[in-house]
């Protein structure tokens, strides 16, 4: 059977992607009041329980909207991986479809959907000591240097992430360290596709015509995280004794800024500047995987009804 075959064969389902403050949840919601829908999240910071005003979680309202999955489903002292996610994601979609509702994918944590659709790269697994040596170096030296000696061996991961962008630096570092080869290349490499896949999933993005408009939104929406109590609810998590920086949960966009404040490393001005920096580098980020998918169904989140155009996009890939 042809590949092209296969596709005709394969069920589309919807996927929402776009970058943080997008509008993503307005128009999931906006479908889920016309369909019976199910809705998956892909979003790496949403699974952490405890974790809900930085992490921008859906309110107990829109939960209750719709069925939502892939929500506080771990601890944050535990990891999730892209892995994880697929197995997941395939099995999450083929028991909405059972049960007779509309499965819809909805988040911005593109390695996740690109685990989803592609399969995974043979990336070895974290290796602890590796990682507690390469800990020390940016100790003593600082990330910017294991930055640039992530680009001698590697320019071309080393191109895409920020010199403070550590625990890339360090996964990328970690599995040359590991292989002996540069993690562009393993990435680079051929995976293993279903033959028989009964999905194809479909990305809509939500991007923006003017990024300066999104910009405005992450501003406004990390204040509202503030004015809502994010330094709170990162001092609840300090509390626990269990938790560093150095776990995936609290390097997510918002509570490292936080967490350093309350380390008093930062003042709260120079922490909320922080955070809305790193917000609109995560978003730079998520821009660039959208735009390496031809395929993708692009929605202009600036217009005043890309709820509407959103709406209307999903409505033809779920028929």
């Amino acid at each position: 059977m042809s590949a092209d075959h296969r596709e005709r064969r394969a069920r589309p389902v919807a996927c929402l992607l776009g970058p943080t403050a997008s509008g993503k949840t307005a128009a999931a919601l906006a479908f889920a009041a016309r369909r019976p829908v199910e809705i998956v999240s892909v979003d790496s910071a949403l699974v952490y329980r405890e974790m809900d005003i930085g992490t921008a979680k859906p309110t107990a309202a829109e939960r209750a909207a719709a069925p939502h999955h892939l929500i506080d489903i771990i601890d944050p002292a535990e990891t999730y991986s892209a892995a994880e996610f697929r197995t997941d994601g395939w099995r999450l979609v083929a028991e909405i479809e059972a049960r007779g509702n509309v499965p819809l994918l909805v988040g911005g944590t593109m390695l996740y959907f690109k685990a989803l659709t592609q399969g995974l790269n043979d990336l070895p697994a974290a290796d602890q000591a590796m990682r507690a040596s390469l800990d020390a170096d940016a100790a003593r030296d600082g990330w910017p240097a294991l930055h640039a000696r992530l680009a001698s061996i590697d320019p071309q991961t080393a191109a895409r992430l920020a010199p403070n962008d550590s625990q890339r630096i360090q996964r990328a570092l970690e599995v040359f360290m590991v292989t002996g080869q540069p993690m562009s290349a393993l990435l680079a490499a051929p995976r293993v596709q279903e033959a028989s896949a009964p999905y194809r999933f479909v990305p809509i993005a939500l991007e923006p015509s003017d990024r300066s408009v999104l910009h405005a939104r992450i501003a406004a929406r990390f204040d509202a995280m503030l004015a809502h109590g994010l330094i709170d609810e990162v001092k609840r998590l300090r509390a626990r004794g269990d938790l560093s920086l150095e776990m995936p949960s609290m390097r997510c966009v918002g509570y490292r800024q936080a967490w350093e404040y309350l380390d008093g490393a930062t003042d709260y001005d120079t922490m909320r500047d922080k955070g809305v920096f790193a917000t609109r580098q995560l978003c730079k980020r998520q821009l660039t995987w959208l735009r390496a998918m031809p395929e993708r169904i692009v929605i202009d989140c600036c217009a005043g009804d890309a709820t509407q155009q959103a709406l209307r996009a999903i409505d033809r890939v779920s028929q």
